[in-house]
């Protein structure tokens, strides 16, 4: 695929989602300005650090005090399914998290996953949002992040639906 940049400016909505049975999930960022939808497919990981880190960067703009936080519109709340047609411009390899000052708007920057003897660059999708926009795509990512698999407490690793072995109770990792 040649080199693209999508860069919604600001975003009308942003929303992250997973589609498929727990363990076979595939996850999606996906954002819409105007008549343009951007959707990524990127993982997990992705996902749970881009919540933790919007939280930090609102916790910091709000001095700290959790109290004063910025909360998403109740209306975001609504309106968090992906769209459809689900079709994805590109697969994550990296993302990226920034505040800009001036415009008060959050950034995600999703880079396109690159082979290793790929000299193009890589496409890249920037997703500017508002501080409540993204304190709501910050809850809907913890919320997608754990429904998938129970973590299981002895050893921390996914517990799949036919059971689980953990090394922690015999000593042994297969």
């Amino acid at each position: 695929m040649p080199y693209e940049v999508f860069d919604l400016n600001p975003v009308d909505r942003i929303t992250t989602d997973a589609i498929g049975e727990p363990g076979s999930r595939v996850f999606y960022l996906q954002a819409r300005k105007g008549r343009q939808l951007v959707t990524v497919i990127c993982e997990k990981e992705h996902v749970a650090a881009l919540a933790m880190a919007v939280d930090q960067i609102l916790l910091s703009l709000a001095g700290g005090d959790e109290d004063v936080v910025v909360e998403p519109d109740p209306a975001l709340d609504d309106n968090m399914d992906l769209e459809v047609p689900l079709e994805p411009v590109f697969r994550t390899g990296r993302v990226n998290l920034g505040y800009d000052q001036d415009s008060e708007l959050l950034v995600i920057i999703a880079y396109e996953l690159m082979a290793e003897d790929d000299d193009t660059p890589p496409s890249v999708a920037r997703f500017w949002a508002t501080p409540a926009q993204m304190r709501a795509f910050s809850i809907r990512g913890q919320e997608v992040v754990a429904a998938g698999r129970p973590i299981c407490a002895m050893c921390g690793e996914p517990i799949e639906p036919e059971g689980h072995f953990c090394p922690r109770k015999n000593g042994h990792r297969t």
